[in-house]
């Protein structure tokens, strides 16, 4: 018998044993994402914020890369932006929109994350040597579960098809986006974007 088998219980398959661990560790991450006055949506938000480049700090960007509606989303936007977490301005690309950004508190909030901390300090613990191929088994395990939503991969800037590295070198914003038609900053590059399409 396969070790993993014998690792789940109740005649469950090793598939829901670790959809069921995931959700426990989840679980237990989020109960330390309330402190501060923050709940763990408005973490999310944060955290989100942080990642994302400036094309992709949108209401509707966040909501496609949590996996739910523009309402859902909005009222933890309000509350970060009342408690002078978050700003809103003139979207770079749809001036009807708005884009989304965090101030010096929000930064600030983010320092001492103790959910994000909590995990990664148990995936050290747990997996040790083998947290690079936990990593991708994740990422693969993400990306079916985006795959079968209709979802959007979110991947981070340099790693998609329509990035073009060192397009403007010499500059300020040295690559480019041939989707977007822009260039983009070194700090660009290595954020998560919803254009996203990986490169073959």
């Amino acid at each position: 018998m396969d070790n993993s088998e014998s690792l789940s219980c109740c005649g469950e398959s090793v598939a829901r044993h670790a959809a069921r661990l995931i959700n426990r560790l989840d679980r237990l991450a989020r109960a330390a994402d309330h402190r501060d006055g923050l709940n763990p949506a408005q973490r999310d938000a944060l955290r989100y914020l942080a990642l994302a480049n400036r094309f992709s700090r949108s209401p509707a960007a966040f909501a496609d890369y949590l996996g739910t509606t523009r309402g859902t989303v909005s009222q933890s936007l309000i509350a970060l932006e009342a408690k002078g977490y978050v700003t809103r301005e003139p979207h770079p690309r749809d001036r009807r929109a708005v884009a989304l950004g965090l101030t010096a508190a929000g930064r600030a909030a983010l320092k001492d994350d103790d959910g994000a901390a909590l995990l990664a300090e148990a995936v050290a613990a747990g997996a040790g040597a083998e947290a690079a191929t936990l990593a991708r088994l994740l990422e693969a395990t993400l990306a079916a579960a985006i795959a079968r939503n209709g979802g959007r991969a979110f991947g981070i800037c340099r790693t998609c098809r329509h990035f073009r590295a060192e397009a403007h070198a010499g500059t300020a914003r040295p690559h480019h986006c041939a989707l977007l038609d822009v260039p983009l900053a070194e700090a660009d590059s290595g954020a998560i974007c919803v254009e996203h399409e990986r490169a073959a």
